[in-house]
């Protein structure tokens, strides 16, 4: 199935809708850039729950769906809302895409995909199953587990058999479930460790797309916290959300996110057995788009290379993908400046290292990795004031980040973080709906700057990431 066909492509919308107001941007025109960014819907999953297998046994998705549970056809319960597996199943949007990750292994293109890898029935193959669906070892599948359900409940919530029983009924707290084993999703950088398992990857088998994978046919990877929870979100943020789990930060689970994504890449990519392929490098990790242009020979060849003083490679070496570390070096600067010149020159080492060699990059990578860990930590313990989205919105776009973006993937993410930060503004009471509607275009003209890969043009994009970045800042 090509990109672009048969997927949801209402995920701006939703979260838009969320923030109270609706955005006025053609679909069709960001459709692939919106694809790109979530994957294709069809063939997404969180977290394999393999790193907490040993830890609890695995009840299904059927053990959570009684109409007195979370399996009622809408959501009317008194403390949450009980429509839990409807959203789940919902088979036109982004919401119900993790109970379809399964079925879109048994599709056209997930047979193609395996075929082309060798890996036999891509439906029992542990290197698309561990993303595919809650791929955990009969000895920690209860009696109604079904790993055809896809990815279940317990993919991001954990292993039930501890707190199932209990967790529904008083004296139980929010605490004393988590005490017994369910995963406190309200804290930004234990959700974001589970989401990136998928959703960039993980050691645990099948959690990592490769090169070869893409150049069988998967999709891009791509990750973006705020945006994901919100596309995922099956519950309200009520009085009683917020006084069992506190009330959720959009810029703090953004700014965790970015963090969090830098910390994972970096060490996936120190690892020895993810880092390379034979005599080269893992080319998962590097800039797709870098490479993946149009070639011409001759004195007519458009060379779109342009100088990134963040990358201080030599010229014509594949740059490592630094979307997320370039969206950190303006949170860090915005709000954690006491950490800033050390990520940027953790950063510029990591680079630099690339044209030196394996052992000089992966020790660079590592301790990238320490630096993105203590902005992590950072951002996560801070606490976060109204004029904070302003802040980074306009460090994006300052003049010290803006000549970072000359590529498509930084610049993806940067519309998207600019987008993230304005609804959270909404949401919060900083901006009215009318002014987000007013400035919509100028998100809108950043976002078409970005529409596909083929026709990004980065000095479009900068002009009207600018312009976006003005117009919310006059309304600060």
């Amino acid at each position: 199935m090509p990109i672009g066909e048969g997927n949801d492509v209402t995920g701006f919308a939703v979260k838009a809708r969320k923030a109270g107001f609706l955005p006025s941007w053609s679909l069709p025109m960001l459709l692939p850039m919106m694809l790109a960014v979530y994957l294709l819907a069809d063939n997404i999953g969180p977290a394999g729950a393999q790193a907490a297998s040993n830890s609890g046994r695995y009840e299904g998705v059927a053990t959570c769906a009684g109409s007195t549970c979370h399996g009622r056809a809408e959501g009317n319960g008194e403390v949450v809302r009980q429509d839990e597996i409807a959203s789940w199943q919902e088979p036109s949007s982004s919401t119900g895409a993790h109970s379809r990750a399964y079925a879109a292994l048994a599709s056209p293109r997930g047979k193609k995909i395996a075929g082309n890898l060798g890996l036999g029935p891509a439906t029992s193959a542990p290197a698309c199953l561990g993303c595919h669906a809650t791929y955990v070892s009969p000895a920690n599948q209860g009696p109604r587990f079904l790993t055809s359900d896809g990815v279940g409940c317990e993919t991001c919530h954990g292993p039930a058999s501890g707190w199932i029983a209990s967790h529904y009924a008083a004296p139980a707290t929010h605490a004393s479930n988590v005490a017994s084993g369910l995963v406190p999703l309200e804290r930004p950088q234990v959700s974001a460790k589970i989401c990136l398992d998928c959703h960039f990857g993980s050691s645990e088998t099948g959690q990592f797309v490769s090169h070869s994978m893409m150049a069988a046919g998967h999709p891009r990877v791509a990750f973006e916290l705020d945006l994901f929870t919100a596309l995922q979100q099956h519950y309200d943020v009520d009085a009683d959300y917020v006084a069992r789990k506190g009330a959720p930060n959009s810029v703090r689970m953004w700014a965790v996110g970015q963090a969090e994504a830098v910390r994972r890449s970096t060490d996936l990519f120190a690892q020895e057995k993810f880092g390379t392929v034979g005599v080269f490098p893992e080319y998962y990790f590097y800039d797709c788009h870098s490479c993946h242009r149009a070639i011409q020979d001759g004195p007519q060849a458009n060379r779109t290379f342009e100088t990134n003083p963040g990358r201080p490679i030599p010229f014509g070496l594949a740059p490592y993908n630094d979307e997320n570390i370039i969206m950190l070096s303006a949170v860090s600067r915005a709000l954690v400046p006491g950490r800033a010149a050390a990520f940027d020159a953790a950063s510029k080492d990591f680079h630099r290292a690339m044209g030196q060699g394996r052992a000089q990059a992966a020790a660079a990578a590592q301790k990238l990795r320490g630096e993105a860990a203590a902005l992590s930590g950072a951002l996560a313990q801070r606490s976060y004031g109204g004029d904070d989205a302003f802040t980074v919105v306009s460090t994006i776009a300052d003049t010290v980040t803006a000549p970072r973006f000359t590529d498509y993937a930084g610049s993806a993410q940067a519309v998207m973080a600019v987008d993230t930060l304005l609804n959270a503004m909404v949401r919060e009471g900083r901006i009215t709906v009318g002014a987000a509607a007013g400035i919509r275009a100028n998100i809108n003209r950043a976002y078409a700057a970005v529409s596909t890969p083929e026709n990004y043009r980065p000095a479009q994009f900068r002009s009207s990431l600018g312009q976006a970045a003005n117009a919310i800042g006059a309304l600060r």
